[in-house]
């Protein structure tokens, strides 16, 4: 079993790197990538945890940046980055930047709607560097201002809502440069949320592959038999490889598992050669 979209404790994740690694294990999962939220602070004790895990699990590098393409926002994959690189590090600590100045001006808003949210409560829920929107849905529920944290978002923390902010984000084509530049191999991450028809796709798509991007996320927990299809099919038409993974992460939706997403992912073995064969390295290092 092969999961290429997981996070941990670094962004959004509820569990460890290690914790990961040893769900892996017992879940059958051979082949794992840990792609936390605008960082790679996790990497390094993912690779020495699948190395622990004696050849049960294969680790790859990777993270997910969040781009920016006019008012629409896009996740890009990047696997097998050199985390240490210099010019990476440097676009993922604006983003961070930003990152933390909407969670700034979110709170003040928050407040605003007489909901008694600080940033420390939010720390806290986050438990890393990487603070996000399902960190204030998950303190919003724990006060009992929502239910759950499709209602925090509903109510407050979607784009439009009263509790949102926007914050910066590089162009698709930073992105994809960055996550070249660092080696590695950039990837669309699950189109099917981005709610476009195929002729958007192709919209979206054409100057991000001519600026290098390699790979769309095809096999994904919430596509259907009808989406993979139809993105295994743009793959083709733009020479682009195909990966997979369920976007595990954790507590915050237990419906969803590692390695199965809702119950029918399953990431081809082949995507995992391609992948290999595109970035040009030898894998998986001892």
């Amino acid at each position: 079993m092969i999961d290429l979209h997981v996070h941990s404790t670094f962004s959004d994740g509820s569990f460890t790197p290690e914790e990961l690694v040893a769900q892996a294990v017992d879940a059958g999962v051979s082949v794992l990538s840990l792609t936390d939220h605008d960082t790679t602070d996790g990497v390094a004790r993912f690779l020495k945890a699948c190395r622990a895990s004696e050849g049960r699990v294969a680790g790859i590098p990777g993270l997910e940046l969040s781009v920016q393409h006019g008012r629409r926002t896009v996740h890009m994959l990047g696997y097998f980055v050199d985390s240490h690189e210099a010019g990476l590090q440097a676009m993922l600590c604006r983003v961070r930047a930003g990152r933390h100045e909407r969670n700034l001006e979110m709170i003040k808003k928050l407040q605003a709607l007489d909901v008694a949210i600080d940033f420390e409560l939010v720390s806290q829920a986050a438990g890393g560097d990487v603070i996000g929107r399902p960190h204030f849905a998950a303190v919003l529920r724990d006060m009992g201002v929502v239910q759950s944290t499709k209602e925090a978002f509903e109510r407050f923390l979607a784009r439009g809502r009263a509790g949102y902010a926007e914050r910066y984000r590089p162009e698709p084509e930073e992105g994809i440069a960055a996550i070249r530049g660092a080696g590695g191999v950039a990837i669309l991450a699950h189109p099917g949320g981005l709610q476009l028809g195929k002729r958007g796709l192709r919209i979206l798509l054409a100057p991000m592959v001519e600026a290098g991007l390699e790979g769309i996320e095809v096999h994904y927990s919430e596509h259907s038999a009808q989406h993979r299809r139809r993105f295994a099919a743009l793959a083709a038409e733009f020479d682009l490889i195909e990966t997979g993974g369920s976007d595990f992460h954790g507590s915050s939706n237990p419906k969803l598992r590692l390695g199965r997403g809702y119950g029918s992912l399953a990431v081809p073995e082949s995507v995992v050669s391609d992948l290999v064969a595109r970035a040009g390295v030898a894998w998986p290092q001892p």
